[in-house]
């Protein structure tokens, strides 16, 4: 299997094409960038998008996620769920993406763009050089470009308006994210244990 970066080096790019997933609900599965298919514990899709969770497997630092997928906002929303000893000081990671959805499968494209958001705290956008080199590079598209930075400045802009609270910025677009991994009362704990097993 050819990776991203593999694929980059060969066309002398100073950066990876933009990556994509897909989410087969019939399967059950998640097949990442790399073309591996990983196995999804849960499905659960809403009128706003739709939930997954899932095992990382031979991850050292992460033991599973949970993401939801928001194609109005352009946005991947993801908890991690550390392994003991990797934490990190962080809530929620928002990758830019394109989602294109059908009743049995669900598509993204990541455009570089992240941002880290730490509860009532504070947000940053990460991966901004990444995102210059690719429009460089013309691995995304002028309109493509200009959609992801749009919805980053929109998401950097609401989400501070609202206190650094993402699901209160989230709430004013009219999206109500549940977690499997802890009750929505608690949306942001302290260090998250795995979502219990079904």
């Amino acid at each position: 299997m050819t990776t991203q970066r593999e694929i980059a080096e060969r066309l002398g790019l100073p950066v990876h094409p933009p990556k994509t997933e897909v989410f087969d609900l019939s399967a059950g599965t998640n097949t990442d960038p790399k073309g591996h298919v990983r196995t999804v514990s849960r499905f659960r899709r809403e009128p706003f998008g739709l939930y997954l969770a899932r095992p990382l497997p031979g991850q050292p630092k992460i033991a599973a996620l949970e993401s939801w997928l928001l194609p109005s906002l352009g946005l991947r929303v993801t908890r991690w769920y550390w392994r003991p000893g990797f934490e990190r000081d962080l809530d929620y990671y928002l990758d830019l993406v394109d989602v294109e959805s059908s009743d049995t499968q669900w598509r993204t494209v990541d455009h570089y763009l992240d941002l880290e958001v730490r509860q009532g705290r504070g947000v940053e956008l990460l991966d901004v050089d990444e995102f210059v080199l690719a429009v460089q590079s013309g691995l995304l598209e002028p309109e493509t470009a200009e959609r992801a930075m749009r919805r980053a400045t929109a998401a950097l802009e609401g989400i501070t308006r609202c206190g650094y609270d993402l699901p209160k910025w989230l709430r004013t677009n009219d999206i109500e994210l549940s977690w499997s991994g802890q009750p929505t009362q608690d949306p942001v704990p302290g260090p998250r244990s795995l979502p219990p097993a079904e």
